[in-house]
């Protein structure tokens, strides 16, 4: 039987170029969503679904991530002392859940590009899959999202990638698969991702979004990548090019996955992922519902008035 999936890397190299300047100094994988960063959502769903070896790959000026999961005795020991149990337990929980999955850290090397990461990762994957999600994506689902990708991998023993219903009008933003056979509850047989294409041109209405299964099959086409791009020195080395070419002669599937998708990659999209977030906390919410109600009537709270919901 394939392995049992326990590896997992999150690519966590970027500049974070579209949300400058917010990210100038604060790596867009420590902004908040809701009371956590949004690394820390991809961590506890890696960790939710059994993952036990996960491998953050980041480039300079990321150093807050690992200070976010690195144990902080002194701070804790004076949270306890000051009667802060309640933030101290916080601190401590941070640190134990990247003591679950086992974080490790790897510096970024090689051609631009989202397949270097991953490649990076895989030195020593050996026969095993891993599961590679993206840090700027956070997902609310019954299931976790990296479980479903797991169960869909156990199913076919194949590469998977997330997938979710998408509007045509906006093929522009997505890769989007060709699709060969519907098997049913979601999981789809796939021979190929067309990049960004025109609505009239998208071969589905689904798009490809963070989350994969790869498998080795995968990795030796990144390892054929990158040997070209030595060569010529040219482009850069994208997961999606390996997933066609290793697509074109084998089997690769896409789940559709249940739940809901909070892209945080850009502005807007950012910052509806922080207000649904916010909106569904039992404290902040009814604060936020007041607020926006009292908005709506064209009135605007003062400086310090109460916003306590009536």
């Amino acid at each position: 039987m394939p392995p049992t999936i326990r590896r997992a890397v999150i690519p966590a190299a970027g500049l974070g170029s579209r949300l400058l300047p917010l990210t100038k100094a604060t790596p867009k994988e420590m902004l908040p969503v809701g009371d956590k960063p949004v690394v820390e959502h991809t961590v506890r769903e890696l960790v939710a679904s059994g993952i036990t070896d996960i491998t953050i790959v980041v480039s300079g000026g990321k150093s807050l991530i690992q200070d976010h999961f690195r144990p902080n005795p002194a701070l804790v020991e004076q949270l306890r002392a000051d009667g802060k149990t309640a933030y101290a337990d916080a601190v401590e929980e941070v640190a134990e859940l990247a003591r679950q999955g086992h974080i490790t850290y790897l510096d970024q090397h090689g051609p631009y590009g989202n397949g270097t990461p991953v490649l990076n990762a895989a030195r020593n994957l050996g026969d095993e899959p891993m599961l590679v999600l993206w840090p700027d994506d956070v997902f609310v689902a019954e299931v976790p999202r990296a479980q479903q990708l797991i169960r869909a991998y156990e199913a076919t023993h194949c590469p998977v990638l997330a997938l979710m219903p998408m509007d045509p009008r906006d093929s522009r933003r997505y890769g989007v698969p060709v699709v060969k056979e519907d098997l049913g509850d979601g999981l789809l047989r796939i021979i190929g991702l067309v990049e960004k294409p025109e609505p009239a041109d998208a071969p589905s209405t689904y798009a490809a979004i963070g989350g994969y299964v790869i498998t080795p099959g995968i990795i030796e086409e990144l390892r054929e990548q990158t040997r070209r791009w030595h060569e010529h020195r040219d482009g850069e080395v994208y997961l999606t090019d390996a997933i066609n070419a290793y697509a074109a002669g084998r089997a690769v599937y896409g789940q559709v996955i249940s739940g809901r998708w909070y892209d945080t990659g850009n502005p807007a999209d950012y910052l509806v992922a922080q207000m649904a977030f916010a909106l569904a906390h039992p404290e902040y919410g009814p604060v936020l519902r007041h607020l926006a109600r009292e908005l709506g009537d064209g009135e605007h709270p003062a400086s310090g008035t109460d916003t306590t919901p009536a």
